[in-house]
């Protein structure tokens, strides 16, 4: 039966097509690869051998294609075509199509182990199973014997790939197929070890591997060879993915406040001469230790001035002193009298106080005048009898403009107490009104509300109830402001 070549390649390419693309030279970055190659191929049977006889090549062609499994294993799919002849006599001789198909399991020897993986020669061992479709054409003894068959078939091979790129390699390999049974010359006297018929194919190609390293933070360096796997996006980095770091000081450029010169990394990159934790930039003494507090300057009295600015550096430990490092006269209680003329030297902080540093307190007839005012039920509305002592309360915040006035306001028990609390805050608020209205500064009244918190009676008759619905007045002092610094 007669095959023309163009059939006897078509098939192997048809099953090739069927496996995703692979070849030799893929390896973790790029693990698909295809190889396309020739080979001379050189038979032995029945009729002798030709291995070796480099003068009776016959040639042919293949793919592969490989997938990457490991540093040091590839599998894949090998197919191709070789035409093997022979001539004993008139009467006897052959001309044999075979077309293979063969899952390849390759042993890479540059693994890590011997070779490095991206090695520029990288040797290795071919095993593969499969199957032979063989065409045969010929005659034995004047016999015709023109038939076609699949046999199991065998390649071994050693090679070596040549790395051109991380993506081409050129390969060399010798191998020899062994179909189990084949019979390439038809000849019928056969061994009985089957083995008869075989033929060696050495063969030189191109590999060409397909995929894209993977790159999780996009540096340009493949995820497998990045010693700095987290560098973010657009920072300039060195072959290992490492960020650069042009002054060696362990601080990566992109973080280096001083790139140039040689720091430390607490400092974010830049020197420090005196080790005192202040950066040479902002070290006022960059020559001697100091504090930060102090721009880097030292503080040998511990006063709070650097020694630079002190004009007594010897004060004694815990001395108050002003800004050029000397003593001030001493204010203990911090009422802004001082100790010498301070008649009540251990005044509560926040206390106004007099000329003579003791607590002001508010005249005792305008106590008296702190009586509360009521309100009907559910009301707001001040009543007119609660007039007289309002005004009074107004005239003694007119003659007193240092004195404020605190309102508070209250509710009886009838209600909720969230309604009781509201409405508390607005009786305080409606009395708030009447002063404003009579021309005092806002900024004096204090208003709050307790609700039915704080009742005055805890009976529950009409009188009682009235008793609760109050407001209640405190004057004191208008705060003295705080300086601003």
């Amino acid at each position: 039966m007669k095959v023309s070549l163009l059939h006897l390649v078509a098939l192997p390419l048809g099953m090739t097509l069927l496996v995703a693309p692979e070849g030799h030279a893929q390896n973790a970055d790029r693990k698909t690869a295809i190889s396309l190659f020739g080979s001379a191929n050189q038979y032995k049977g029945s009729l002798g051998s030709n291995f070796w006889k480099w003068d009776q090549n016959q040639y042919g062609a293949g793919i592969g294609l490989n997938r990457y499994l490991s540093p040091g294993l590839d599998m894949g799919l090998l197919a191709s075509y070789a035409e093997l002849k022979g001539t004993k006599d008139a009467a006897t001789f052959f001309k044999t199509n075979v077309v293979t198909a063969n899952l390849a399991f390759k042993f890479k020897l540059n693994n890590g182990w011997a070779l490095k993986e991206d090695a520029v020669i990288q040797p290795y061992l071919l095993v593969a199973p499969g199957a032979a479709y063989v065409s045969r054409e010929g005659s034995v003894r004047g016999k015709r014997l023109d038939e076609n068959e699949v046999n199991f078939s065998a390649l071994g091979a050693a090679g070596i790939s040549f790395r051109l790129s991380d993506a081409v390699s050129l390969f060399v390999q010798t191998g020899q197929y062994i179909p189990l049974g084949g019979n390439f010359d038809g000849e019928t006297n056969q061994d009985d070890d089957k083995f008869d018929d075989r033929f060696l194919q050495h063969t030189a190609g191109l590999t060409i591997a397909f995929g894209k390293p993977k790159d999780t933070d996009q540096d340009g360096v493949p995820d497998r060879k990045d010693k700095c796997p987290g560098t973010p996006t657009g920072v300039a980095v060195d072959p290992k993915g490492c960020p650069l770091d042009g002054d060696g000081d362990g601080v990566p450029d992109y973080q280096d406040k001083c790139p140039t010169e040689k720091g430390v990394a607490a400092l974010e990159g830049c020197p420090d001469r005196d080790n005192d934790g202040v950066r040479d930039s902002e070290d006022a003494c960059p020559d001697t230790p100091g504090t930060a507090a102090l721009k880097g300057c030292p503080d040998s009295d511990n006063d709070g001035v650097a020694d630079p600015n002190d004009k007594c550096p010897n004060t004694p430990a815990g001395t108050r002193v002003d800004a050029t490092g000397c003593p001030v006269p001493l204010d203990q209680d911090g009422d802004g009298v001082l100790d010498t003329a301070d008649k009540c030297p251990d005044t509560p902080a926040g206390t106004r106080v007099d000329a003579t540093g003791c607590p002001m307190v508010i005249d005792p007839s305008i106590r008296k005048l702190q009586v509360p005012i009521r309100f009907k039920t559910n009301s707001t509305t001040i009543e007119r009898t609660s007039t007289p002592p309002l005004n009074k309360m107004v005239q003694a915040l007119e003659q007193h403009p240092d004195y404020s006035l605190r309102i508070t306001g209250h509710a009886d028990k009838r209600g909720t107490d969230e309604y009781n609390q509201a409405l508390s805050e607005r009786r305080a608020e409606a009395v708030k009104r009447y002063f404003v209205g009579k021309n005092i500064d806002p900024s004096r009244i204090i208003t709050e509300g307790r609700g039915e918190s704080e009742p005055v009676d805890p009976g529950t008759s009409p009188k009682s109830l009235e008793k609760n619905r109050r407001a209640e007045f405190t004057f004191d002092f208008v705060p003295t402001p705080t300086p601003q610094p």
